[in-house]
């Protein structure tokens, strides 16, 4: 039984890459990339790193060498990813605290473009379907937490490549692979391997055999982890006080998380303007008021969950 849906799975995958191939992949080394990119062993891949914080390099580097792949590595500085968060809220119109995340995004399609793409892949919607998240781990309700997941599911690399006039590939969410995704037991996806606890267990097994152990055994590494752009958050709180952040609030009506929420929102606020209202059809976040749909589990303005 379970030796089928890891061939169908692996059958699913190669066509899926196949109808959402790109010549391009934003490659961080771990294993949803690197699965894309065995699948698309044509691809050119871009690797994002903030000042060589980032826990990607030797993974990236390795698996382009093992595919025998091209990769351009970018070096983004500090500052230069610090000037960039006022352009990415613009552009996402949300102070989700996840910016660090989409900053790695931005610098990658930004790169596509000066080089020339207009198609990219990415690996959007892995962690979802197949529960790479670790909080996944402690759900009594996993499978029904996932569909609606999958219905309510969106990606920043959407938005971020409309801005650079790049399509945005995304296998991982391809409508065959979604399908058959929701088709499989909870238990396939969240399963002990090695003495260790792994999600995503059932995508790690399609491709065991196919790709070296380092890579389809890896930890998760979150995109501003893997990328280095975590590193801001060490660095944005500075830039405001105790006392400063206990004053503003209360006099913003939004739910902060720490002081580098409450910094992405006064930029929210000079880039984007206030608040928008809930919809007809939709439910006010608890976090800042603005609109979530009815089955979001996230506010996209305020990151709220």
């Amino acid at each position: 039984m379970i030796e089928k849906i890891i061939s169908k799975l692996r059958d699913e995958m190669k066509e899926a890459a196949k109808r959402n191939g790109a010549p391009c992949s934003l490659f961080s080394g771990g294993l949803d990339t690197s699965i894309l990119s065995y699948l698309n062993p044509e691809s050119f891949a871009i690797h994002v790193n903030l000042e060589s914080f980032g826990d990607d390099i030797p993974y990236a580097e390795f698996l382009t060498k093992h595919l025998s792949l091209e990769l351009y590595h970018i070096n983004v500085s500090v500052e230069e990813a610090i000037e960039a968060i006022p352009q990415v809220i613009r552009i996402l119109k949300s102070f989700d605290p996840a910016i660090p995340n989409d900053l790695a995004v931005y610098f990658g399609l930004k790169a596509a473009g000066e080089k020339g793409f207009t198609e990219i892949m990415t690996g959007d919607g892995a962690d979802e379907l197949f529960a790479g998240y670790s909080y996944m781990q402690e759900m009594e309700n996993l499978e029904e937490y996932i569909r609606k997941l999958s219905i309510a599911m969106s990606f920043s690399s959407n938005n971020l490549g409309k801005f650079f006039h790049i399509d945005v590939k995304q296998p991982y969410i391809d409508r065959e692979i979604v399908k058959f995704s929701l088709t499989i037991p909870a238990n396939l996806k969240i399963r002990k391997e090695k003495e260790k606890v792994w999600g995503k267990w059932i995508l790690r097994k399609a491709f065991d055999k196919l790709l070296p152990s380092k890579i389809i055994w890896q930890s998760k590494r979150p995109i501003e982890h893997g990328s280095g752009m975590s590193k801001l958050r060490e660095i944005i709180p500075l830039k405001i006080s105790d006392e400063e952040f206990e004053e503003k609030k209360k006099i913003y009506p939004i739910k902060f998380l720490n002081k580098e929420h409450l910094y992405y929102y006064e930029v929210y606020r000079k880039e984007v303007g206030g608040i928008p209202e809930p919809g007809s059809n939709q439910k006010k976040c608890p976090g800042c008021g603005a609109g979530m749909g009815l089955n979001s589990f996230h506010c996209g303005i305020c990151g709220y969950v």
